[in-house]
């Protein structure tokens, strides 16, 4: 441990000595090799920031596969997550990952941002020895202003270490099992590591970053919700529904990896690409919780009140089983605190909210007809919900006072 630190502080000495003075080469900037020292990354020689997609492939980035199932490590206080690491650990494990990046000739950073609410998005940069992680992970990110990561008082880092030694794993005890690659986040420390082909994990990385800025949007107004965004001519609606219906209307939907509410309006997480941008800074129309029932309690489409709403909301009932919050990932916000600032938002703002059975004959309706249905919906003058008898009300009340006690009054059925 002695000789690293001293070989750390050789390195910081030697960038003191070749940095101090100067003019201004392409690939330096003392702001920007102080601003990575500060976070342990020696700049050796160059340091590109903010390239362009084509600028990327010249310094010979390439489009990687999609790649998923690396270990996914992560600590601090995510629900439904132990703390599978100790601070000691993830600290130790940091330590090698950046002294690895300070001995790496060129370092490529990137800013964006998770969210594109100024009030309540989360600032993000990445640190990698290679340009192909940021051309992968950039591509998610929402644009942002030179040097706004600076100004943040909270922003996430992600550190990119494509070549470290495969043992750099044992260190959490992978062995065989992380030498392709692993994800590891420490909540309280807003840090993200991706060793290896991790990079590639599109899905695993955005579950990390939802984890690591879930708390940080809620400290500052916003709500991230595990919803998907509709946009549809002059109407904007959030849709709740389980992953597999999201991935069904994968090619309607705006977003369907989380959005952020705020009073400033609704934004997806994560960049995707869609064009048009009309519903930034615009409240939904409308919200949609899509449960599927066989049992016909729940009415193909109906109004719900507000309490109603937050119920809903928080059972996530799917024919049969509970999905709180309609999140089968393990949420950083309590879902019952999330339930409670959900009810206050729509309340507040008066944002309709309707529940449909996307049930048709035992099967369950997905992709353009459950769109379709979604307008039809909201379009039309559909009645309050009155469920058409059954035990289904027994079954929400039984599951969510056994897990959530403290269950407020006017969350109804």
């Amino acid at each position: 441990m002695a000789r690293g630190r001293r070989e750390g502080e050789g390195r910081k000495e030697h960038w003191r000595a070749g940095h101090s003075v100067g003019g201004v080469r392409p690939g330096i900037s003392d702001g920007l090799n102080w601003a990575l020292a500060g976070k342990g990354v020696i700049v050796m020689d160059k340091a590109f920031r903010n390239l362009t997609p084509s600028e990327l492939g010249q310094k010979g980035a390439t489009i990687s596969e999609s790649s998923s199932g690396f270990p996914f490590h992560v600590r601090g206080s995510v629900l439904g997550r132990l703390s599978e690491i100790p601070k000691a650990q993830f600290s130790k494990l940091l330590q090698q990952v950046t002294v690895y990046l300070s001995s790496v000739p060129n370092i490529f950073v990137h800013d964006g941002a998770i969210g594109s609410l100024p009030k309540c998005d989360v600032k993000v940069q990445i640190i990698s020895d290679g340009p192909s992680p940021v051309l992968s992970l950039s591509s998610v990110l929402w644009e942002i202003p030179t040097r706004a990561v600076s100004h943040d008082s909270c922003p996430v880092t992600i550190y990119c270490a494509t070549s470290i030694s495969p043992s750099a794993g044992n260190i959490l005890g992978l062995g065989a099992q992380g030498n392709n690659g692993f994800i590891v986040a420490d909540v309280e420390r807003s840090s993200l590591i991706l060793c290896g082909k991790a990079f590639c994990d599109v899905k695993g990385t955005k579950e990390a970053l939802c984890s690591l800025s879930g708390p940080i949007i809620s400290s500052r107004g916003g709500l991230p919700l595990p919803a998907g965004l509709l946009v549809s001519a002059n109407s904007v609606v959030l849709l709740f529904a389980p992953e597999v219906t999201m991935q069904s209307c994968l090619d309607l939907l705006v977003s369907r990896d989380g959005v952020i509410l705020s009073s400033e309006g609704v934004s997806p997480l994560f960049q995707s690409g869609i064009s048009g941008k009309s519903y930034l800074s615009k409240l939904p129309d409308a919200i949609i919780f899509a449960s599927f029932d066989c049992s016909g309690t729940i009415p193909s489409a109906s109004r719900l009140s507000p309490g109603q709403a937050a119920f809903h909301f928080l059972a996530g009932y799917q024919n049969g089983t509970f999905l709180p919050a309609y999140s089968k990932d393990h949420l950083p916000i309590n879902p019952l605190e999330l339930a409670k600032a959900f009810l206050s938002k729509i309340k507040y703002h008066q944002i309709s909210s309707f529940l449909i059975n996307a049930n048709k004959g035992e099967k369950q309706i997905a992709g353009k007809d459950l769109i379709e249905l979604v307008l039809s919906t909201i379009s039309n003058n559909v009645p309050p919900f009155e469920p058409k008898g059954g035990d289904l009300q027994g079954k929400y009340k039984t599951f969510l006072c056994s897990k959530f006690p403290e269950l407020p009054d006017e969350f109804s059925f």
